[in-house]
């Protein structure tokens, strides 16, 4: 079956943001399976143009993976061997070797990184990703949410709560993202908005705007996505650049589109509708549905609209809105215009929601 092309399109996507940049894998140990998802993902970031070091403790395993191992970082001269190595269009081997009872593999591989001033980097851990108490999936950990940190580490070893320290002096020594993800799991997290582990962030940067040119992209895949989940109904090329040009984001970061929406207007009634909107799995607990929610209400309250709604046929959705201050109402309601040409079928399974402060 062919990939769908927002997938392609998230991937062009951050081989463009890692082009010409250096990315590091930190392996504390040897995983138990295959090292093939390793060795495509370096090929692949190679062609890319994108350097990649790979950081272990042990020297058999990088001569398994790499044409050349780098001498050990305790040489003068590591730095520069390197980066000529990087030039050579592979990813290296950094050998970190053991240091009996003296600074731990995660802290080695830190001052290295730091040292590199890494791009990014990525913690290799068999469990896939940082858990909550339940065992769900951490997607996104913002480090300055104390409570939530708090909550995590004591379910954890002290090792864990060690790693989380080092990657808090990662973040703030300058090495932009921090990831702990699976080896299978690799390829997903560089490459992918939803990502397969945690991605793990010095501050919440969150940052709702409307979308520029430059967004339509990414926007566009992030529509695509939402209809093949069945969260959003299919489109036109005409309906998607309309919910573009009224279309609004949040940005995590300033760089990932971790959700969208849409304000359509509808003069003849004094009202606006919320439509296309759509969140990221991966940011789902940091709100982004709630702040889409809020930007499109006080936008269509700044344009003088007295009413503000929104349709979908999934009751999912449904919930979200009304726990977002919207209440149900029939279809009726709706302005006249929201359902010229709209399809039969779809209008006798739409729910119809009003946001209740600014209804009449």
């Amino acid at each position: 079956m062919a990939e769908p092309g927002w997938k392609s399109s998230e991937r062009e996507f951050y081989l463009a943001e890692f082009r010409g940049r250096t990315l590091g894998v930190a392996l504390a140990r040897a995983p138990g399976g295959s090292l093939d998802a390793l060795v495509e993902v370096v090929d692949e970031l190679a062609r890319n143009g994108t350097g990649c070091v790979i950081v272990s403790p042990s020297q058999a395993l990088l001569e398994k993976l790499t044409p050349l191992v780098v001498a050990p970082a305790e040489s003068a001269d590591w730095v520069g061997a390197l980066w000529r190595a990087l030039g050579e269009g592979h990813g290296v081997g950094l050998w970190l070797p053991e240091a009996g009872d003296a600074q731990p593999f995660a802290g080695r591989c830190r001052t290295a990184a730091l040292r590199l001033r890494l791009a990014k980097l990525v913690w290799i851990d068999d469990r896939g990703a940082i858990r909550d108490p339940e065992g769900t999936r951490v997607s996104l950990l913002d480090l300055s949410d104390a409570a939530r940190v708090a909550e995590l580490s004591p379910g954890g070893s002290e090792p864990e709560r060690a790693l989380l320290g080092e990657i808090g002096q990662l973040l703030a020594g300058g090495v932009a993202s921090v990831s702990i993800c699976s080896l299978e799991g690799l390829s997903d997290e560089l490459f992918t908005y939803a990502g397969s582990g945690t991605l793990v962030t010095e501050e919440r940067y969150l940052e709702v705007r409307l979308l520029g040119i430059d967004d339509f992209g990414a926007a566009t895949d992030l529509i695509a996505r939402g209809v093949d989940e069945g969260y959003l109904a299919p489109r036109s090329e005409r309906e998607i650049e309309s919910a573009l040009g009224h279309g609004f984001g949040v940005f995590v970061e300033g760089r990932y589109l971790a959700g969208i929406g849409a304000l359509v207007r509808y003069p003849d009634a004094d009202a606006a509708e919320i439509a296309s909107l759509y969140t990221m799995t991966r940011f789902a607990g940091e709100g982004v549905g709630g702040h889409l929610v809020r930007f499109a209400v006080q936008r269509a309250r700044a344009e003088g609209c007295s009413r503000v709604f929104a349709c979908t046929t999934s009751p999912r959705v449904e919930r979200f809105f009304e726990r977002h201050g919207f209440r149900r109402v029939e279809p009726e309601a709706i302005p006249a215009s929201k359902w010229a040409g709209y399809p039969e079928e779809r209008r006798a399974q739409v729910r119809c929601l009003v946001y209740a402060d600014a209804s009449n």
